[in-house]
């Protein structure tokens, strides 16, 4: 009774632990899920008020808006392209590497050019914007390369699997139209060796010659032949009725 106890206890607190644990993964996915959508929401938001900014603002405030939003979009596309290309080609890690590198120059650029935009000395930040543009404009081409790049990789894998399918299916395509006439030769010389082998089986076999028949070999003579009865006097003569 003790034993099913402890067993019966060891169950309940198996399960009472496995269900926290889902629980716990259940709750860290949804948290992780709204913090995802939290952010997205947050970076649409900024990215529809930077692109505001550029078009309806002038001079110094209008080129840091167009600076970061560019800057953003460039890398974000970068590294949705790296993302996506890293889990069928092994190779692209290492380039994913270095734009996390390259993604720190870009988030301190970004978080920089954030703060001029509340600068109130228009005048020094105008000072400053042609090393902006200049730092800007480097991180965009180092990104664009690596977007770009990792691009062309894809498409000339797509193109070299291509013209192998498409080679592997002219083949296909040529044995199937295949219309030679070596399968009919041998059909036809089958089925003439099976006709042959027909005939030789209905044919009759010719009967077997009949052996002369050896004249009968008289019985040797015998070894010891009767020895004549003798007659004695006291014999009486047989009759000639008798003998028949």
């Amino acid at each position: 009774m003790e034993a099913a106890l402890i067993i019966f206890a060891l169950m309940l607190l198996t399960f009472v632990g496995l269900g926290a644990y889902l629980t716990v993964k259940a709750v860290g996915a949804a948290k992780r899920g709204v913090e995802r959508t939290v952010v997205q929401a947050r970076r649409t938001v900024e990215d529809t008020t930077l692109r505001a900014k550029s078009f309806g603002q002038v001079g110094v405030a209008g080129a840091l808006a167009q600076l970061r939003l560019d800057l953003r979009t460039s890398m974000r596309a970068t590294q949705q392209a790296l993302a996506e290309g890293s889990r069928t080609d092994a190779s692209l890690r290492e380039s994913l590497a270095l734009f996390e590198r390259l993604s720190a120059h870009g988030h301190e650029l970004d978080g920089e050019l954030k703060r001029l935009e509340q600068e109130p000395d228009k005048q020094r930040t105008a000072q400053l914007l042609p090393d902006l543009r200049e730092r800007a404009g480097q991180i965009i081409q180092a990104a664009d390369s690596l977007r770009w790049a990792a691009r062309d990789r894809a498409r000339r894998f797509a193109e070299d699997e291509l013209s192998l399918l498409s080679e592997q299916i002219e083949m296909e395509s040529g044995a199937l139209r295949d219309w030679s006439r070596e399968p009919v030769d041998d059909l036809a010389a089958a089925a003439a060796e099976w006709d042959a082998a027909q005939a030789a089986a209905q044919t009759p076999s010719p009967a077997p010659s009949p052996t002369p028949k050896q004249a009968p070999t008289p019985p040797p003579a015998a070894l010891n032949p009767p020895t004549p009865t003798m007659q004695y006097p006291w014999q009486k003569t047989p009759r000639p009725e008798s003998a028949g």
